[in-house]
């Protein structure tokens, strides 16, 4: 993308930001961002929800409050002439703004060989109080909103392999808004924040790690997985994201000791409406995961730590 030169573009293409922030006044700016995507789950209500929570949370990453959004649609109308699923699909997403407090506006349709669905969205936040994944602190402490694995849960699903139990409480998580996260990081003072989505934990955490200028310290054992979840951490669940997020990182991560090759599969699994990776200090970090866990992210807990920029950004431990 060429580069903007504006004064008024306080996060843009220049950056590996959740999304992009204008400044309107010096009281207010907006924040902007575009996400839509192929079904994840069969249910057409759901895959709205899940859509709609997707798109919101590169706002709440930012420490927005969502306003608006635009349906974004592709559909095969010639394979369902009369919208069936559409429907469904686009109160599911209205349900989630709803809840978020933002309505929508309008939209635009395309035919498409693929059903693919999401949101433009806009949400505003005061210029002097935006969070970037470009801040973490070395002697912060990181803490994880989300449990991860709904790329393997999801693809499971789709081959009719995962257990009901288990697949109904990863919807239940994607479904979730990260509102949760974005107020525990604002009460609490974090310093950087980021949503995991398809780049999965490590890629995210690489781009927190290499916009700080730090290294990221993150423990497999302590991260938060759905139970049960194991067992599909290998093929024929491996998704395509799964390895392309490996070789995005490779260069610069450093594994310590002997890893776990299961956990090591999860940090890569890209994710769908994940949860929030959220950098502050540490000692306001346990206090944050209560405080998570009590507005509904039960999830929540420490999986790492930031520490002066070493030989590598990432670090992984056991």
């Amino acid at each position: 993308m060429p580069k903007v030169v504006d004064p008024n573009v306080l996060v843009g293409t220049e950056t590996h930001d959740d999304a992009g922030v204008y400044r309107l006044t010096e009281d207010i700016a907006l924040v902007q961002t575009i996400d839509f995507f192929p079904p994840v789950v069969d249910d057409a209500y759901r895959y709205g929800q899940i859509a709609a929570a997707n798109s919101l949370s590169d706002v709440y990453a930012m420490g927005g409050v969502p306003k608006t959004g635009l349906n974004l649609v592709g559909y095969p109308d010639d394979q369902d002439p009369e919208m069936t699923w559409l429907g469904d699909i686009l109160k599911g997403g209205a349900e989630r703004f709803a809840k978020a407090g933002a309505v929508i506006l309008g939209g635009h349709t395309v035919r498409d060989a693929e059903i693919k669905f999401g949101y433009a969205v806009t949400g505003l936040v005061h210029p002097q109080r935006i969070f970037t994944n470009a801040n973490a602190k070395p002697g912060d402490q990181l803490i994880l909103t989300k449990p991860l694995g709904t790329g393997f849960v999801t693809t499971a699903h789709k081959r009719g392999d995962a257990p009901d139990d288990l697949f109904e409480s990863v919807c239940q998580s994607m479904i979730q808004l990260n509102d949760i996260g974005r107020d525990v990081m604002i009460e609490f003072g974090a310093h950087s924040a980021t949503d995991v989505t398809g780049f999965g934990l490590a890629g995210h955490a690489l781009e927190m790690a290499l916009g700080s200028k730090a290294t990221i310290v993150l423990h497999l054992s302590k991260l938060p997985i759905f139970a049960g979840v194991e067992a599909f951490a290998c093929k024929p669940y491996l998704t395509r994201a799964s390895a392309t997020n490996a070789a995005y990182v490779e260069s610069e991560l450093a594994k310590e000791g002997r890893l776990d090759p299961v956990r090591l599969e999860i940090f890569y699994d890209a994710q769908t409406s994940g949860g929030m990776l959220i950098s502050l200090p540490a000692d306001k970090a346990d206090a944050a995961v209560a405080a998570a866990k009590a507005r509904g992210a039960t999830a929540t807990c420490v999986v790492g730590e930031v520490v002066a920029r070493g030989a590598k950004a990432i670090v992984l431990r056991q």
